[in-house]
């Protein structure tokens, strides 16, 4: 059966998993903004009916340190229900995109095939089975080259034996600095060894399946205005790691939702592992960015240029999920500082930028903006659990009763124009904003409750306590201007020694998550959030104090450890137990003072 798409071109529907909508090609492509207008339309929508409350707030204001606080309190949480409403929108456009989902025909693959480079990039950690899974691939023409900036002398050993098994199929290609992260790695071996017409790029820890080049490389070739086509990724099954294998499927869901759409309703991005791209658009972009955030900025530079990428939902690479909470740190770590560099070096290009459409603008600064906007989140805990509470709060006695006996304690109460909070409507997109960024896990899981339940707790103790170092890495890179390619497979950091400047430079220049000032400030932040908590009877908020003074632990200790694999639910609990007791305002009872604000 033969299915018509909007432009009235008769195509054939998708086959396997495949769920690509293509739009037509050419260098004219424009994504169709109909999800974008949903987000905006909706969030102007909250903004007209809920601002003109919030904004009463600022009546009660008295000098400007007050107008600040409370300003700032309205502007975040009106920002986060963009947030919400992006996240929202996503899940609602997949379901349309889905239902719609139609591929043409797989092309054939050319005569002669093309030659292809498979980039395989290491830098202490080189894995064979990975490189294995390059040489098992299923295409007539191509040669794999290990571009190795290890430092460590075995893991160089292991690459030479490994490489010299194979003989010419694999090209061990150095060079004599580092520079430029893993773009300079790229562009030197693409300027002074490799000259195929298209090249695939390969992280250490990936696994391509064997059709990789056979299904991709014939799309790429029959449409001369795309420059990249990045396949769908899903976590290592067969991945040892403990950690991999719980939390693993949440990548499994990202990519599913929110990924293959872009082809229809926004920009694809290249990210960075598992695309093959083609040569001449590297030329036209002048080769790689060297940035951290070298993929995304090659995407932004190839767009210019008029190329675009696609996204092949049908084409499934896998890749490990970081083995241990350091490494995850690590990658965090590296991704915050390296977003932030390629917004405050991008960013008014984009905007500026004629050739690139709104909803394509606005595809790639809502989700590269959600890491840099951590440090914002993190002043709004201050602001909403300390600078508020100290201005406007009034102690009061409360009296619990438990067991038939009767506690009392003083706790802060908010003051009485914070009563505009305590209503359905504003409760009802609280909760909505709390759910949204995890909407596509619940709907993935919902058949399996407890193992969804289990992931969401873990997950809270995990991405839930990573605001302190977040803000830190955004922070740090707005005073240094300094991104840092981190290794996460590596095993130790320079983290120590010299006196307190020298540490304090190290901190400033890299915000290692290994360093002991680090994970000071993270259980310093918990210890004192955990405080304000009690003081202000904000159960939910001590929920997040306890998993940022959890994360240095987490960071050290074995995560098969039995205690804490029971521990880590401790904030998962707390803050269910605050969004409930929240519930209580629309009752009239305030028993989290600010409650809502910690949401967002």
């Amino acid at each position: 059966m033969t299915t018509r798409t909007l432009s009235g071109k008769v195509v054939i529907p998708a086959t396997r998993n495949s769920n690509i909508l293509l739009q037509s090609a050419g260098p004219n492509y424009r994504a169709h903004p109909g999800l974008y207008l949903f987000v905006f339309s909706a969030w102007i929508a909250s903004l007209l009916w809920f601002h003109p409350r919030l904004v009463g707030l600022l009546d009660i204001a008295q000098g400007w340190g007050s107008w600040a606080a409370l300003g700032f309190f309205i502007m975040f949480i009106e920002l986060a229900w963009l947030y919400a409403w992006y996240n929202g929108g996503v899940i609602l456009f997949s379901w349309w995109y889905r239902a719609n989902a139609v591929v043409p025909a797989q092309p054939d693959l050319p005569h002669p095939p093309p030659a292809i480079a498979v980039l395989y990039t290491t830098c202490n950690d080189f894995v064979e089975v990975c490189v294995q899974s390059c040489l098992n691939l299923e295409y007539p023409n191509f040669r794999i080259y290990l571009l190795d900036d290890s430092s460590d002398p075995e893991y160089i050993k292991r690459i030479d034996r490994f490489a010299a098994l194979h003989g010419e199929k694999i090209h061990v290609v150095r060079r004599p600095d580092r520079k430029g992260f893993k773009a300079g790695n790229l562009n030197h071996a693409l300027q002074k060894v490799c000259h195929e017409p298209f090249f695939a790029l390969v992280d250490a820890d990936e696994i391509l399946p064997r059709d990789f080049l056979s299904r991709l490389v014939p799309r790429l070739a029959q449409e001369p205005s795309c420059g990249f086509i990045q396949a769908n990724h899903q976590s290592n099954p067969g991945q040892a790691s403990l950690l991999g294998q719980d939390l693993g499927m949440g990548v499994n869901s990202h990519w599913r939702w929110y990924h293959p759409l872009r082809n229809h309703f926004g920009f694809v991005m290249l990210l960075g592992h598992g695309a093959v791209v083609r040569r001449s658009a590297w030329e036209a972009a002048d080769g790689f960015p060297e940035l951290v955030s070298e993929d995304l900025a090659f995407a932004l530079a190839i767009r210019e240029k008029g190329f675009h990428g696609r996204f092949a939902e049908d084409v499934v690479c896998y890749e490990d999920f970081p083995d241990n909470v350091r490494a995850f740190r690590i990658r965090h770590m590296k991704w915050t500082r390296g977003t932030s560099e390629f917004l405050f070096k991008k960013m008014g290009a984009l905007l500026s930028s004629r050739r690139i459409s709104w909803p394509e603008k606005a595809d790639i600064l809502l989700p590269t903006l959600n890491l840099p906007l951590s440090l914002f989140f993190f002043l709004f805990l201050v602001d909403a659990n300390v600078i508020l509470p100290a201005i406007y709060g009034e102690s009061r006695a409360l009296t619990l009763a438990i067991g038939g006996q009767e506690l009392a304690f003083h706790v802060n109460h908010p003051h009485a124009a914070f009563s505009i909070l305590n209503s359905l409507d504003f409760y009802a997109i609280t909760i909505f904003t709390l759910l949204s960024p995890v909407l596509c896990f619940v709907i993935d899981l919902a058949s399996k409750p407890l193992k969804l339940v289990k992931f969401l707790g873990r997950s809270t103790a995990i991405y839930g306590a990573l605001s302190p170092l977040s803000a830190m890495g955004v922070l740090f890179y707005l005073i240094t201007r300094k991104a840092v390619f981190h290794v996460t497979a590596e095993q130790k950091a320079q983290t120590g020694g010299g006196d307190w400047r020298h540490r304090l430079r190290q901190v400033l220049g890299a915000t290692h998550p290994d360093h002991g000032l680090v994970q000071g400030f993270e259980i310093g932040c918990g210890v004192f959030f955990g405080v304000m908590a009690l003081l202000n009877f904000q159960v939910a908020v001590l929920g997040l104090a306890l998993a940022f003074m959890m994360m240095p632990l987490l960071h050290r200790v074995d995560w098969g450890n039995r205690a804490l694999r029971v521990g880590i639910f401790a904030p998962f609990i707390l803050i269910l137990g605050g969004i409930g007791l929240g519930g209580l305002s629309l009752a009239g009872v305030q028993t989290v003072f600010f409650g809502y604000g910690f949401h967002f």
